[in-house]
């Protein structure tokens, strides 16, 4: 297995909007990330991924692009984004941007251009359809409710949007669409940039038709997702990015893909098929999904993220590289989602840590994540700024009367704003992320958890993360180590092994509230050392072990 620096890293998200707020305005800003960056480095990540900072109305938080070659006006200026990419080099951090290509904002000059007419040169940068027996083209749903199509009376077809109707679908059959993609994202690699995340980049080649989705009882508007995700060229489109521009440069590139298979994937990241290097996937977000989707709340069994999670360590080793991930921006917190963010807060954050940061694969710590900041109830609807929990508050409650309260309960678990409240930094008002108002309330639990609190106490969840990064660093076969899953039926326990050359280690994971026993496996390895653990002392052990509450422990051995 090739070894590469991206794979020996440890990625850290930020959410610029919610970051650090330098002038007051309420907004987190590029000036606001740069006086943090001796934070970043002293928590040890490598790599900054940013968020969305190009020009943009906002109508989705920087996803829905206006301009790829400006900055958005409320972070700052281009000369400031320079000047965090120069201090994040100078710290021996690496910068990766978001790049925004199945779509671009409304406001888009193409997009301005290619509303004006069917004969417009900018026309077919953009998926336009008559409408079909007096409605819209097909019957897709956007991912934010309601239909995919919008109809514009300028030339009285409808436009193609996935996501809101401010953000059209590009098409991406059209070369020059295409070389303008590739032209931009040149022009941001020589700036020094150091790779991309991309956004839904797997939908960017549709079925030609774009047939009608299968037709469920009592729905308008259904999910077209089997003619856009993983479509027919989309594996000749990133072949032709990496050959095109990713192939000349020494970067990262991980693809957002929802819908994903481990088989897909393989083709997606196998370093002879010049693609990508690493998916995002999203089958372990969608296992407290019931069968209506992410709002229709269900418990997630340990069993089933085991098989999960098995299944794409084993399915990659060897073949690909997995991206590891818990939470992100639009996630709710990983401590309030599979740990327990009253009682055991800090005990099932740092569980959750070794969990996820033990496994084959690139770690991505999400803002907040590595003081363990939790998901927030906030007292009305009025206080969510998030387009797709609005757009289903107002679907399912004021046009649907389904009962508020189960809905708030589905936002409180599922709302993407959960993420995006301002980070935590200290206790004073509004959690030192602002002197002004913040574009979005402060969790109310700030007094108790912040950085300024974390970085005094020597047992916090940040110094944990410390550690699990140094040892990362230390490990090789923390990063190289092959994946073994243990005892796979035990629905309290998440154990397995890894192995790399003459060493092993055996991980742990208490998923409960209870004293869980564990018998450990016969003759594993002697003699046996703990390498980290996550409650303030170790009991004793033999064959038996007792794992306290959300206690994590492992063990290395040869």
């Amino acid at each position: 297995m090739g070894k590469h620096w991206w794979k020996e890293s440890v990625v850290y998200q930020i959410y610029p909007r919610s970051f650090n707020d330098s002038n007051g305005d309420g907004i987190g800003d590029l000036r606001g990330i740069i006086e943090k960056l001796d934070y970043l480095k002293y928590l040890g990540v490598d790599v900054i991924w940013l968020c969305p900072v190009y020009r943009s109305p906002n109508d989705d938080n920087g996803y829905d692009i206006s301009d790829y070659k400006a900055i958005m006006d409320e972070f700052g200026t281009m000369e400031d984004w320079e000047e965090l990419l120069e201090q994040a080099h100078a710290r021996d951090m690496k910068l990766i941007m978001d790049l925004v290509v199945n779509h671009t904002s409304d406001e888009h000059s193409w997009f301005i251009e290619s509303r004006k007419s069917k004969t417009n040169p900018y026309r077919d940068y953009y998926i336009w359809r008559p409408g079909k027996d007096g409605r819209e083209p097909n019957n897709w749903e956007s991912a934010f409710s309601g239909s995919a199509w919008e109809y514009d009376p300028e030339t009285d077809e409808y436009y193609l949007h996935l996501f809101s109707k401010k953000q059209p679908d590009l098409n991406w059959e059209n070369e020059k669409v295409r070389n303008e993609i590739y032209e931009m994202m040149t022009w941001w690699l020589d700036k020094g940039i150091d790779g991309f995340r991309m956004d839904v980049i797997n939908f960017i080649s549709k079925v030609p038709g774009l047939p009608d989705g299968d037709i469920e009882r009592g729905k308008k508007y259904v999910s077209g997702h089997k003619y856009f995700m993983n479509g027919p060229k989309v594996h000749d489109y990133l072949q032709e990015m990496n050959e095109r521009v990713l192939s000349k440069y020494d970067v990262m590139t991980v693809g957002e893909m929802p819908g994903v298979t481990v088989d897909e994937a393989k083709l997606y990241t196998a370093p002879e098929r010049n693609e990508l290097n690493m998916v995002f996937t999203f089958e372990h977000m969608d296992l407290d999904a019931g069968p209506g989707g992410k709002w229709d709340l269900r418990p997630m069994k340990l069993t089933d993220l085991k098989r999960v999670i098995n299944k794409w360590q084993t399915g990659l080793s060897g073949v690909g590289w997995n991206s590891l991930y818990l939470n992100n921006h639009d996630q709710p917190r990983m401590v309030s989602r599979f740990g327990n963010d009253k009682n055991y807060r800090v005990e099932s954050a740092k569980m959750l840590a070794t969990f996820l940061h033990f496994l084959q694969g690139t770690p991505f710590i999400y803002q907040g994540e590595e003081i363990g900041m939790t998901n927030v109830q906030f007292p009305t609807i009025d206080d969510y700024r998030d387009i797709e929990t609005l757009n289903m508050y107002r679907e399912r409650v004021i046009e649907g009367n389904e009962r508020e309260e189960k809905i708030m309960q589905a936002i409180y678990e599922k709302g993407r704003d959960n993420a995006r409240t301002p980070m935590q930094w200290d206790d004073s008002p509004n959690a030192g992320f602002t002197e002004g108002t913040p574009w979005i309330c402060v969790n109310p639990n700030y007094k108790n958890i912040n950085v300024k609190q974390a970085i005094e106490d020597s047992n916090s969840v940040f110094h944990y993360y410390r550690k699990i990064i140094k040892l990362r660093k230390r490990n090789p076969i923390i990063v190289y180590g092959d994946f073994q899953l243990l005892d796979e039926e035990n629905e309290n326990i998440f154990a397995y092994m890894r192995m790399y050359e003459n060493e092993k280690l055996l991980i742990l994971c208490n998923f409960t509230d209870q004293n869980r026993s564990y018998q450990l496996p016969n003759n594993i390895f002697h003699p046996v050392e703990p390498l980290i653990w996550n409650y303030p002392d170790l009991d004793d052990w033999e064959e038996m072990i007792t794992l306290r509450p959300y206690e994590a422990i492992v063990l290395k051995g040869k």
